[in-house]
Formats: C-alpha cells, sequence, structure tokens
C-alpha cells in the first residue's frame, strides 16, 4: 500500500512541475497538461479540484497584467454564463464513474490537440452577439465544474469571433480566473476539497513554483513554436492512451459482472 501511495505522490509531482513549466515556457493551458498525468494516479474529485487551485495561482498574475485590456461589457456575458454552469459541472462530477470522466478527458484532449496542431478553418462566428457569448460561457462552467478545465471553450470561441489576440487573451483568461473563483467556492461548500487535497495542494506549491520558474527562465530561449508542437503531440497521445485504458477497463468490469 506504502508503494502505491508513494508511486500516485511522485505521478502527481510529475504532472505539476510539467505543466508548470510548460505553462511557463510556451503558455500552454495547465489544466489540460496536468489532467493527462494526473488522472493516471488521482481521483476526478481532485484533479479537477487542484486543477483550478492551480490555474488560479497561475493565470491570476497574467489577468492582472491584462486588467488594462479587459472590457467589463464584453467579459460580463462569459463570466454570467459561467456561473450558470458550474453547479451542473459540480453535480457531473459527484455522479460520473471515474473511468467515464477518464474518457470524457481523454477525448477531450485529443480533440484539444488536434484542433491547436491543425488549426482548421471554422466558420465565422464575427456577428455573434452576447447571448451567444453567454452561451459558451455556461458551457464553460459546466467543463469548468465537472474537470477544472475552463477557458477552452471560450479560447476557440473568442478566435471565432475574430478578435485580436490581445483581445481573445482579455476573454478568455480573466473569464477562466473568473470561472475557477466561482468553482473554489462551489467546491469548498460541497464537500469536494477534502483535506487530502488540501495536503496535496500544499506538497505540490514546490514543483509548480519550481517547474513555473524554469518556465520563465528559458522563455525565448527555445524555438517556442517546435515546443509547442511536441507538447500537442504528446497531449495527443495521453489523450488517446487515457480513453483507451478507461474504456477497457469499462469494458472489462462489464465482462466481470
Amino acid at each position: 500500500m506504502a508503494d502505491v501511495v508513494s508511486f500516485d505522490l511522485t505521478i502527481f509531482l510529475i504532472g505539476t512541475l510539467v505543466a508548470a513549466f510548460v505553462t511557463g515556457l510556451a503558455g500552454f493551458a495547465f489544466g489540460v497538461v496536468a489532467a493527462s498525468i494526473w488522472l493516471h494516479a488521482l481521483t476526478p474529485s481532485q484533479t479537477s479540484a487542484l486543477i483550478v487551485a492551480y490555474t488560479l495561482l497561475v493565470q491570476g498574475y497574467a489577468v492582472w497584467k491584462l486588467r488594462r485590456s479587459i472590457l467589463p461589457h464584453r467579459l460580463a456575458p462569459f463570466i454570467a454564463g459561467s456561473a450558470a454552469g458550474i453547479p451542473a459541472g459540480v453535480a457531473a462530477l459527484r455522479y460520473i464513474s471515474p473511468a467515464h470522466f477518464r474518457i470524457g478527458v481523454g477525448v477531450l484532449l485529443t480533440i484539444f490537440s488536434l484542433y491547436n496542431l491543425a488549426r482548421p478553418r471554422l466558420p465565422d462566428m464575427k456577428g455573434a452577439g452576447r447571448p451567444a457569448d453567454a452561451v459558451v460561457g455556461f458551457f464553460n462552467g459546466v467543463l469548468g465544474g465537472a474537470s477544472g478545465l475552463a477557458g477552452i471553450l471560450p479560447m476557440i470561441w473568442s478566435g471565432l469571433r475574430g478578435w485580436s489576440r490581445d483581445e481573445q487573451r482579455a476573454v478568455f483568461q480573466p473569464t477562466a480566473v473568473a470561472t475557477f473563483l466561482m468553482t473554489i467556492v462551489v467546491f469548498s461548500g460541497s464537500g469536494i476539497v477534502t483535506r487530502e487535497t488540501m495536503r496535496l495542494f500544499l506538497i505540490g506549491l514546490p514543483a509548480l513554483l519550481a517547474g513555473t520558474g524554469l518556465g520563465w527562465l528559458l522563455y525565448g530561449k527555445l524555438d517556442e513554436g517546435a515546443f509547442r508542437r511536441v507538447v500537442l503531440a504528446l497531449l495527443l497521445v495521453s489523450g488517446v492512451a487515457l480513453a483507451a485504458s478507461a474504456w477497457q477497463s469499462t469494458a472489462t468490469s462489464g465482462e466481470r459482472s
């Protein structure tokens, strides 16, 4: 039993270090990198809570730097929609099985990687209005409450809206941080944040700081485009493997029953 606990803790620390490093160097979403590793050792609720807590620390500083570029009227529908969606996501987290959760995250990682690698030409949504932004915010809240992976949908949607890169960042990053803050509050009130999860959070802080610092240290010294493609390729493989292993586990359990 001690060996299993030690192995799980090692996986957790490696995932924290790698996710922080990638985020510090290439600006990648911390959650998708961490989830691809943590879900091999942690429960869905632990993974979601830790992604939310750590990403809040990582993204909070970035949002503070963007504060002069934030347009409250543009941000409001996304945050309002997210607030409505978070309770549904947290409720789903309580009832979904670990295997099905891993399958879902594996599929999401696969789609995320393929989208960023291929950069397909998607429909132009420049004319979409605030109600559509709120709908995207709602599903962002559901995804954030269920998995901690808030920010992915607004990131894609803000690109479809035809906004500049700086305008996009001034939408999806503050939306993600606001969603994380609201999700933490809901998690705390629903008992998802346990004493063990808090212990893991504290244990992982040095790895988070070390990975982030190393990423910042190497920022601009490596070919970020090539590094980004390598990480996306690894995420694609990890997503497929995570979904396949969880599917196999579900199928095996079904045969036994």
